[in-house]
């Protein structure tokens, strides 16, 4: 199922702001090095959503789960208030070695500690003070119920937590879709509505954004 018309798609980023030399850089790389999985790279519109989110919430505190070749933690760690810094999970150092490449042209390496480990791992050993302003979810679509699990109890107040692809490409309202990542969304999506921590809206941002800002 279409969630965004191709014209449409194009018309939204002729009308946001334009990816810099960098951004472009990274998305031609990773084309060329993993065209089989580039999907798996947030589009910049979607990019440019989140930095301006984590401007307006003031974020110093962010987790990242799931970074692939690092363009959302560029635009995340873009967003983040002087002297924040984002921990950015993930387990694939083939992937993560074009990130570092980038983070460093950028000169955000100081911003952001990467952890090359399960994520569900890394969530658990983090302090559980609810001092994170952002969290960003865009991995292994089983694991999201977990990972929020652990996200919501160290959330600040006001904090938001965004999972990428809650639409699975319009399978969530296809009954025949019974693949165990359509199971586990149909499941996240479930828990977040239910969750009486959280204020939540699901947005048709490309695949589905789900934003759940802790009460």
């Amino acid at each position: 199922m279409d969630i965004l018309n191709p014209a449409i798609s194009d018309y939204l980023l002729a009308h946001s702001t334009p990816a810099d030399d960098l951004l472009r850089d990274l998305a031609a790389e990773t084309v060329d090095a993993y065209p089989d999985a580039a999907v798996m790279q947030i589009s910049h519109d979607e990019g440019e959503f989140f930095t301006m989110l984590v401007r307006m919430l003031g974020a110093k505190n962010a987790v990242e789960v799931g970074v692939f070749t690092g363009y959302s933690s560029i635009c995340v760690a873009r967003g983040l208030a002087d002297g924040g810094k984002l921990i950015a999970c993930d387990v694939s150092e083939e992937w993560t070695s074009i990130a570092r490449k980038y983070w460093e042209r950028a000169g955000l390496t100081d911003r952001i500690d990467l952890r090359i480990a399960p994520a569900i791992e890394t969530l658990r050993a983090l302090p559980t003070d609810p001092v994170i302003d952002f969290a960003f979810v865009d991995a292994d679509k089983e694991g999201y119920p977990d990972y929020y699990a652990e996200l919501v109890p160290r959330m600040r107040p006001g904090g938001v937590i965004a999972l990428d692809n809650v639409l699975r490409s319009g399978r969530v309202v296809d009954d025949s879709a019974q693949e165990p990542a359509d199971i586990a969304i149909r499941r996240i999506n479930d828990i977040v509505v239910a969750d009486d921590r959280v204020d939540s809206v699901m947005l048709p941002l490309r695949d589905g954004v789900t934003l759940a800002r802790k009460k």
